[in-house]
């Protein structure tokens, strides 16, 4: 009974491998956002939104409080421009060249064109 069990388990295992290789084989590579229900954008939206229309290297407060000021991003915490820092960092790390922002200085961030 216990090899019975064994051979179920490995068969179920091999079944779940198979679906989730064959799901990334046929995701697409760029995934495009649905757009929010309440018209306001991701604060990473807001950040590139704010970088290409400053022309400048803007540090992430400054950026946080033109998208706040312009209606472009609104947010309950506590520490938003820390949040978009990171965020921005991320998007950098992960995406490289193919990034929307690039670092000029220590905490300054351009649009990258």
């Amino acid at each position: 009974m216990k090899k019975h069990m064994k051979t179920q388990k490995s068969e179920a295992a091999k079944k779940s491998q198979t679906k989730t290789a064959e799901a990334q084989q046929t995701a697409p590579e760029t995934r495009k956002k649905a757009a929010r229900e309440d018209g306001k954008m991701s604060g990473l939206d807001a950040a590139a939104k704010v970088l290409g229309d400053a022309g400048e290297p803007l540090n992430c407060k400054t950026i946080v409080e033109r998208a706040i000021e312009k209606g472009y991003w609104t947010t309950g915490g506590k520490t938003p421009s820390a949040t978009i820092y990171a965020a921005i960092l991320r998007e950098i790390a992960a995406k490289g060249k193919d990034a929307r922002f690039r670092k000029t200085e220590r905490g300054k961030f351009t649009h990258n064109a």
